[in-house]
């Protein structure tokens, strides 16, 4: 049977979150909430809930691309999520099979920094993301503190500061980055900047008082690779994702999910 043509099929390379807030299962959640069909190449398993990570099995380098050709032969990818990615040899795999494969759109989300603030990546490995993966995606999405570990810089506490990190994220060799607010907690509304070679987007909402925002950024950048594979506008489809993770956000509360920080609601839409 042929792939229906209107719903396009996206891919997301990334970690298993055991609690469903974040990782591969809030990345199936959100494309599918956007209206693609959803599937995965898992990178690493985590024994995690909405209180934190009690442990990580990675998955060798063989078995992602393993699992890399077998989406890859059979369905029609269009675009493509990458999240975490914790070693050096596991983002060369990955890199090795996009090239091979060439899907039209990628979207990287570069898990680098946990919410403790401790580096998920060793040095060596944030380099080879540097210098290998990020120069073939279509856009990149970093919090500010992951910003700040690719620019080797201090973590921004000000949108003056947020604004500086503009002209050496151009410096990256990437098309564009969509340099994420939400971490600037002081300040009454969130904004992100869609930074391309000409170009700076402002995309600012109200930030919403929840203790529920797990999975915000692996959400985002899914749903960013979702509507990208629909529409084909950068633009366009940031905007589209702004307005879901916003909303997702939004009705966050009318779940109970945990008792640490909860995960965004991916199919507020149903609930109307």
């Amino acid at each position: 049977m042929s792939q229906s043509k209107n719903t396009p099929i996206v891919l997301t390379i990334a970690g298993s979150d055991s609690g469903g807030g974040a990782g591969i299962q809030a990345d199936i959640k959100a494309i599918s909430a956007t209206g693609s069909y959803a599937c995965s190449v898992i990178t690493a398993l985590t024994a995690q809930n909405t209180q934190g990570v009690t442990g990580i099995l990675p998955i060798s380098a063989e078995f992602i691309e393993q699992q890399l050709d077998a989406v890859f032969t059979d369905l029609d990818v269009v675009a493509v999520k990458v999240g975490m990615l914790a070693e050096a040899d596991l983002i060369q795999a990955v890199v090795k099979k996009l090239k091979q494969y060439k899907p039209k759109y990628l979207v990287v989300d570069p898990v680098m920094v946990a919410t403790s603030g401790d580096l998920l990546l060793q040095q060596s490995a944030i380099e080879t993301l540097k210098l290998e993966l990020l120069p073939l995606a279509d856009v990149i999405t970093p919090n500010l503190p992951e910003a700040a570990t690719l620019l080797g810089q201090v973590l921004p506490t000000t949108e003056v500061e947020m604004n500086a990190m503009i002209e050496d994220l151009r410096g990256l060799d990437c098309k564009a980055v969509l340099l994420k607010g939400g971490h600037l907690e002081s300040e009454s509304t969130s904004t992100d900047l869609l930074i391309t070679p000409n170009h700076v987007e402002t995309f600012t909402v109200e930030r919403v008082n929840t203790q529920n925002t797990h999975g915000t950024g692996c959400t985002l950048s899914s749903a960013i690779a979702s509507f990208l594979a629909q529409t084909g506008s950068l633009n366009e489809s940031v905007a589209m994702g702004k307005s879901y993770i916003s909303n997702a956000i939004a009705h966050a509360d009318e779940l109970n999910v945990g008792s640490g920080h909860g995960p965004v609601h991916h199919f507020y839409a149903l609930n109307k």
